[in-house]
């Protein structure tokens, strides 16, 4: 699309027709598509422009080249009352992405300024959703009978534990993506597929759950209601809430279930790098934010990998002359030294 002036003949400076907002987001969710985006990224793009198209509509305007900083800054300010701080920042990442687009693209006046350049991204407050209490799990499995929904939802949790998976990609499982005599999951992320593992306790409630059910195909959803409709969001959300009130417990988030999968992974000694391919990562920068270990965890790690006393048994167990003071092992072992309560940063 052209924009702005261009010379005609005579040297003149000629007007060109310039696009609405709403011509310049259709034409940036062509070019998302046309790059092979997500249909999931592209709506989510979809999502957040509408929203500011809806707000420079009341604002009269309809050229994405009068928009000013101040118009985005106002923009924020206004989602700011009623969003997260996560959802403005998200907003803001959407409408940096679609100007910096739109100025690439686009045959611009001299002198035309990006008025995202001098909007500073909002700022986001840390929040740190802990792993699901192996305690809370288990009294939350305990609340499940031999009902279908008992079945069910029993094997929801130990499925949601065992693979790690985003709530997203395990709703969009179908039965033929699991293969019950290997434990294999072919999850569908947003960009690529990875296969995931079941144990054979999972493995053997994700079957007692499946004989509740006739006429399964390999295209059929994994995860049911009793009106045997595709899971939803909000239905899985539900039903983690109802067992968490039974069971007596807080109510977990869905991502403390991929957290918990995580942290228990690595305590069992679980290499980085096979973490990072089983939770979907394209590098391991994905994984700080469940790297949440107690001051027990950090103990433990020392203790196995600490340098001094690598060293120095090394050393001693290959010398016969050894005048070092009494170790942990000498029966005058000098007294523990505290170790601080406070959590570690």
């Amino acid at each position: 699309m052209s924009h702005g002036f261009a010379s005609n003949e005579s040297g003149q400076s000629a007007a060109v027709r310039v696009s609405t907002l709403s011509q310049e987001i259709a034409a940036f969710l062509t070019d998302r598509q046309a790059r092979g985006l997500s249909k999931r990224t592209v709506e989510f793009y979809r999502q957040e422009l509408a929203g500011l198209r809806a707000y420079l509509e009341v604002q009269d305007i309809d050229d994405v080249r009068s928009l000013t900083t101040n118009h985005l800054h106002a923009y924020l300010a206004q989602l700011a009352r009623r969003r997260n701080a996560g959802g403005v920042h998200a907003s803001y990442r959407a409408v940096k992405t679609f100007l910096r687009w739109f100025q690439m693209e686009s045959d611009l006046p001299d002198g035309w300024a990006n008025p995202i350049s001098k909007v500073k991204a909002p700022r986001l407050v840390g929040r740190r959703i802990n792993p699901l209490p192996v305690e809370d799990f288990l009294a939350m499995l305990a609340t499940c009978d031999r009902s279908f929904a008992g079945d069910r939802d029993r094997a929801i949790q130990m499925v949601l534990l065992d693979t790690g998976c985003r709530a997203a990609e395990f709703l969009a499982l179908d039965v033929g993506d699991v293969d019950l005599d290997r434990g294999t999951t072919i999850v569908r992320g947003t960009s690529r597929s990875r296969v995931v593992f079941l144990g054979s306790q999972t493995r053997r409630w994700l079957r007692a759950y499946l004989a509740h059910r006739s006429d399964v195909s390999p295209d059929t959803p994994l995860w049911v209601t009793q009106q045997d409709a595709r899971l939803t969001y909000a239905g899985l959300r539900r039903i983690i809430g109802q067992r968490a009130r039974r069971a007596g417990v807080a109510i977990p988030s869905l991502r403390s279930f991929r957290r918990a999968f995580a942290l228990l992974s690595l305590r069992g000694g679980m290499s980085v790098l096979c973490l990072q391919r089983l939770m979907g990562y394209s590098s391991l920068s994905g994984l700080r934010c469940h790297w949440l270990h107690n001051q027990e965890d950090l103990r433990r790690a020392h203790e196995q990998a600490g340098p001094v006393d690598s060293i120095c048994s090394g050393q001693m167990g290959e010398s016969d002359n050894d005048d070092s003071p009494p170790g942990d092992n000498d029966a005058t072992q000098p007294p523990a030294v505290p170790v601080p309560e406070a959590p570690c940063p």
